[in-house]
């Protein structure tokens, strides 16, 4: 299938789970994938994957924490693409703690890389997607939605992430450009295998949704006709996580 034929899409945390999921399902159906991430081997890898499957990847090294890195990689897809028809925030960092062990360092990390980057790269690239009529999508989390004992400061992260998705949906709804929330389950993802070793819980990743019916969900959004715009949707694994 070719539905994103001559069409440009960049995701962040493109070099494994989620992200990964979305640059081959997008790959595979014609789009052009740029790929950013903090570990350039693994988007090196994943890069190559997607050109087996479509048109062309570009990779850039990025760390979103830095808002000149931001910045510097907005430039350079308008300088080498020159043009963007969506932007998919896959990127995301948690660091769970009971209130009485959190660190605000750990606090400010996450609201770097989970609201403040999802934000200062919207703000760079929107020109390129006014100029195209394109789609954003935020990869949100379940927590942003009911918050949980134990990741406060992650929850409330995605909480603010969900509040700037909804403000950007009214300011860009008049150019023709669609926002989406996707608002994510536990998921077969690294993080969350790493996230059951610091619970101590088994992890199972046959009971949790899989990253490639994220990217399915996500690429059938993007390719819904021109007159719709769905604002939000929630995954949840199937079967109960033991």
């Amino acid at each position: 299938m070719t539905r994103f034929k001559d069409q440009v899409a960049l995701v962040t945390g493109a070099s494994s789970g989620i992200g990964t999921a979305i640059v081959l399902a997008l790959a595979a159906e014609g789009a052009t994938v740029c790929l950013v991430g903090r570990n350039r081997a693994g988007l090196d890898t994943v890069a190559e994957r997607a050109r087996d499957l479509g048109p062309a990847a570009h990779v850039w090294r990025l760390d979103l924490e830095h808002e000149n890195e931001i910045r510097d990689v907005a430039k350079a897809i308008e300088r080498d693409v020159g043009r963007l028809h969506a932007l998919i925030h896959a990127a995301g960092l948690i660091a769970p703690s009971p209130l009485r062990r959190g660190r605000l360092d750990a606090f400010d990390a996450q609201y770097r890389v989970n609201v403040r980057a999802p934000w200062a790269l919207t703000q760079a690239v929107l020109p390129m997607l006014r100029a195209e009529r394109g789609q954003i999508v935020f990869l949100n989390s379940t927590v942003g939605l009911h918050a949980t004992g134990g990741v406060s400061q992650y929850a409330a992260t995605k909480h603010a992430l969900r509040a700037i998705a909804d403000a950007i949906r009214e300011e860009v709804n008049a150019d023709g450009v669609r926002v989406l929330s996707v608002y994510v389950g536990r998921t077969a993802t690294p993080m969350q295998a790493a996230l059951h070793a610091l619970e101590g819980k088994p992890y199972r990743p046959e009971r949790l949704i899989q990253p490639d019916d994220v990217a399915s969900v996500v690429r059938h959004a993007l390719a819904l006709p021109p007159t719709v715009e769905v604002t939000d949707m929630t995954l949840r694994p199937l079967l109960k996580p033991a």
